[in-house]
């Protein structure tokens, strides 16, 4: 059976917009073990949460962010299936805007960096083809609706 972890794509818009796909900047985390992997907060889901929690109680573990301040994006949610740890592992991922542009990230000991990166950028950190697809699939989202 495979592990089972939730998180949320978490992004911000510049106050000024730009015509170009830099002005939706997303949330990295930098894991501090292993390879340092960059990702959106996520973690495994507790017994008696469900999958939304799991992700709300993640971002607010890891980045230091509460519920309250973040917007979830209706109509967006990605499952990402791969083998981490030599376990097959499936991820769940919404997307979540920050309602204050300069929120404070609060970094739990699990991380040893943040950033936040356009489109570009967030795709080159994120090493793994799934998680780069989710970025991609993410801005799509947001570029064509009124999200």
């Amino acid at each position: 059976m495979a592990l089972r972890a939730c998180g949320l794509i978490i992004f911000r818009r510049r106050r000024i917009p730009k015509l170009d796909n830099n002005a939706i900047e997303f949330l990295l985390l930098q894991a501090s073990d292993g390879i340092h992997h960059w990702t959106p907060p996520k973690g495994h889901v507790d017994p008696g949460e469900d999958d939304l929690e799991t992700a709300l109680r993640e971002t607010h573990e890891e980045a230091g962010i509460e519920g309250s301040q973040l917007t979830i994006i209706e109509g967006f949610r990605r499952e990402l299936n791969y083998v981490a740890r030599k376990k097959p592992k499936t991820v769940i991922y919404w997307l979540a805007e920050v309602k204050d542009y300069d929120v404070e990230i609060r970094l739990s000991p699990e991380h040893q960096a943040y950033r936040w990166l356009g489109l570009d950028e967030a795709c080159q950190l994120a090493q793994f083809k799934e998680m780069k697809a989710a970025l991609q699939e993410g801005h799509q989202f947001l570029c064509s609706t009124e999200a």
